[in-house]
């Protein structure tokens, strides 16, 4: 599984919103679509056109993406693949109904492959279907527990978020150690984890992860806009401060309660706690 994850945090979260850091993005063709002759009519091969697509679907460059994929389609319409790479693009552009569509097809098409599960469930939030997207996200993590298989770290942090919607911020932190711990690196998930621990109100446990994480990547601002959050609400305003002249500089959006709800998919608690800062900083 190619998911977005944490080693480039920075560029993706610059590009992409937050619920597509773990779509299964950019599946390779599948064998039969590559090796197929080009279509009469097509003014390219498929493996070239496939090649574009992705290439456009990889750069973010979505409005491009779709038409491609679309002319990828009408000349390999049994291509799982190609279904669930242009969901994924559907999604970025802000249809997620299309999205479902998508990889449900896929899911007809390979119905063993994890990926369009994964990808439905992240369109299936962006809806607010938390049962349809735990439905999604357990199906993945049942498959590897019965193969014996470490849990796909994607599938669980998605959970973490549904969880965490839902107002479970225990069972949240749980499914969030749980990502990070089967895909080590996974900044992401530890951070969300830390988060879950403040909302929790154990501010020593939090502490402490957001300041190993800061440690590893300096440059990660979710870590230094939670440790600013935190330190605020303990009262040391004067190393709040300098956090958040990192995390302000990193990623702007630190400042939008609604992107952090919404969008990060923050808990409640960090919020609250970073606007507060916010609010008497600025005066």
């Amino acid at each position: 599984m190619n998911a977005l994850l944490a080693p480039s945090l920075a560029s993706l979260l610059s590009r992409l919103l937050a619920p597509l850091l773990a779509l299964a993005l950019l599946l390779p063709a599948a064998p039969a679509a590559v090796a197929a002759a080009a279509s009469p009519t097509s003014d390219q091969p498929l493996p070239q056109l496939f090649e574009r697509a992705l290439a456009a679907s990889r750069d973010g460059n979505f409005g491009d993406a779709l038409p491609l994929w679309n002319r990828v389609l009408e000349l390999a319409p049994q291509d799982a693949a190609a279904w669930s790479n242009r969901g994924n693009v559907q999604l970025a552009l802000g249809d997620p109904e299309a999205a479902i569509a998508d990889q449900g097809r896929a899911m007809q098409l390979d119905p063993e492959n994890p990926d369009p599960h994964l990808n439905r469930g992240t369109a299936e939030e962006a809806l607010k279907q938390w049962d349809a997207a735990e439905a999604d996200y357990r199906w993945i993590l049942d498959r590897d527990a019965a193969a014996g298989r470490l849990p796909d770290a994607s599938a669980l942090y998605n959970l973490g978020n549904v969880q965490g919607s839902r107002g479970d911020w225990q069972a949240a932190r749980t499914s969030f150690v749980a990502a990070s711990e089967a895909r080590p690196g996974f900044a992401m998930a530890r951070s969300s984890a830390a988060l879950a621990a403040f909302q929790l109100a154990d501010l020593d446990s939090a502490e402490t992860e957001l300041r190993r994480i800061i440690r590893r990547y300096p440059l990660f601002a979710d870590a230094r806009a939670g440790l600013t959050a935190l330190l605020w609400r303990r009262g040391a305003s004067g190393e709040a401060e300098s956090h958040w002249a990192s995390a302000s500089g990193l990623d702007p959006r630190y400042r939008q309660p609604e992107w952090l709800l919404e969008i990060r998919r923050w808990p409640p608690e960090p919020v609250s706690a970073l606007g507060d800062f916010l609010a008497l900083s600025a005066r």
